[in-house]
């Protein structure tokens, strides 16, 4: 079943070589003559010529079709009374229950996709935002392939050149691989796996989504912040000191992308264990944080403000002065940003959503945007910069071509090991040579 069931319509799919005649034996119309890509009304039979329903379905023909197999899917009822005994009709004529992404792989291993693609199905399957959708179309149209793809070409011109110099080492007058040409291509190969591997922190934030710690001192309204910023009521807002005393988070969405606030227990001296157990947790979501947003309400910091600051260093920390229907904002820093809000009255909160998309510091995505989201992918980008760096460090120390043209199958490997295709071997690499030089004739 592609569909669940109990829905208004269900959609039965099958897929092989006998897909068709299989379908068109409990059909009542003609699918053996049916032309490809079409659809057709009639009435579906079980194996023992009882009437199922009616239905449409649609007929592809292969190598047209998802899979690259004939293919029919037949849309029914979706009862799931009627989608299984229609189940079970094909069942009973030959058919099987497909396995879990049976028929991403039957594409992949008939050619119709590579691996990353066939991961971006499941992105795309699980993709809870506009961002995070958007970079599993970009993949599965095949641009992050075709950057892996041009990859590919300038390692084989490499590997081509170095090849070429060691097949003819004995004639030391022949000069096939200019040093300062192959540096060149490495450091253009360098800079682009650089970018792929940068783009992780992105593909990070649209598959997880992005944390932003609120915190601050006791009742200068935090949980009201957090309950304005995801417009309900998730946390309970009193006017008694250390009411939030655990993490309490949610999630909204800014520009397509997911973003999961934590509102965490007020900063301040207390000998209540649990409240003190509280702040520990509180300390303890500044690391895991992407965006910190330091809430005051009097427009000064507070002492604890200076150990806040030296637990996320490396972090964007944004100032928040609250309370400003009450009096006017005042509150100044040359360290970090400060937006001046009203978290009841709901003044500036769209500058606020702003001001944190932007300090998290995400790549505008469309459906052409190259992303790294798969930590597969990102491991195997990290191995084939290290490898392409070995091969800098090789040229710029006269090292032998053996070694060089070693780190560069390694490199192209690594990058194979991402589609599940195109390794470079020994053959393409002698027709490269002999495509672009004329040795002797």
């Amino acid at each position: 079943m592609a569909t669940p069931s109990g829905g208004a319509i269900g959609i039965v799919r099958v897929s092989g070589p006998e897909a068709i005649s299989i379908a068109d034996s409990l059909f009542s119309g003609n699918l053996s003559e049916a032309k490809a890509a079409t659809l057709h009304y009639g009435q579906f039979y079980n194996d023992q010529g009882s009437l199922l329903d009616d239905v449409v379905i649609g007929l592809w023909r292969a190598p047209h079709s998802y899979t690259g197999e004939d293919c029919v899917e037949i849309s029914c009822h979706g009862s799931a009374y009627i989608l299984g005994q229609v189940l079970q009709a094909l069942i009973n004529k030959g058919c099987r229950h497909a396995g879990p992404g049976e028929y991403t792989m039957r594409a992949y291993l008939n050619g119709k996709m590579d691996l990353s693609q066939a991961e971006a199905v499941a992105d795309l399957v699980a993709s809870n935002n506009r961002a995070s959708q958007q970079a599993a179309i970009s993949q599965i149209k095949g641009h992050f392939s075709s950057v892996l793809s041009i990859l590919r070409e300038q390692l084989l011109k490499m590997t081509s050149l170095l090849e070429l110099e060691l097949d003819f080492s004995d004639h030391e007058e022949l000069e096939f691989a200019d040093r300062g040409e192959l540096k060149q291509l490495a450091k253009t190969i360098d800079k682009k796996l650089t970018e792929l591997i940068d783009s992780y922190a992105t593909g990070q934030a649209l598959r997880e989504g992005v944390s932003v710690a609120i915190v601050g001192a006791t009742n200068v309204g935090k949980s009201t912040l957090l309950n304005q910023l995801l417009q309900d009521d998730k946390a309970i807002v009193s006017p008694v000191a250390g009411t939030t005393r655990d993490v309490i988070d949610g999630t909204t969405v800014i520009h397509g992308v997911t973003f999961r606030f934590v509102d965490t227990a007020g900063i301040r001296k207390t000998n209540d264990q649990i409240e003190q157990l509280g702040i520990e947790r509180t300390f303890s979501q500044l690391q895991k944080a992407k965006v910190v947003l330091y809430v005051t309400d009097n427009g000064k910091l507070a002492p604890d403000f200076k150990e806040v600051e030296e637990n996320v260093k490396d972090k964007p920390l944004i100032i928040i002065e609250n309370k400003t229907d009450l009096r006017p904002a005042s509150l100044k820093n040359e360290a970090h940003p400060v937006i001046a809000i009203s978290a009841k009255k709901g003044y500036g909160i769209a500058e606020l959503r702003e001001k944190i998309f932007e300090s998290a510091g995400i790549r505008e995505v469309n459906e052409t945007s190259v992303i790294v989201t798969n930590a597969r992918h990102y491991g195997a980008l990290l191995s084939a910069k290290k490898s392409i760096a070995n091969v800098l460090q090789a040229l710029s120390a006269q090292i032998s071509a053996d070694l060089i043209a070693e780190d560069l199958h390694q490199c192209s490997d690594e990058l194979a090991n991402i589609t599940g295709v195109d390794r470079i071997t020994p053959t393409e690499t002698l027709s490269s040579i002999f495509s672009h030089f004329c040795i002797g004739k």
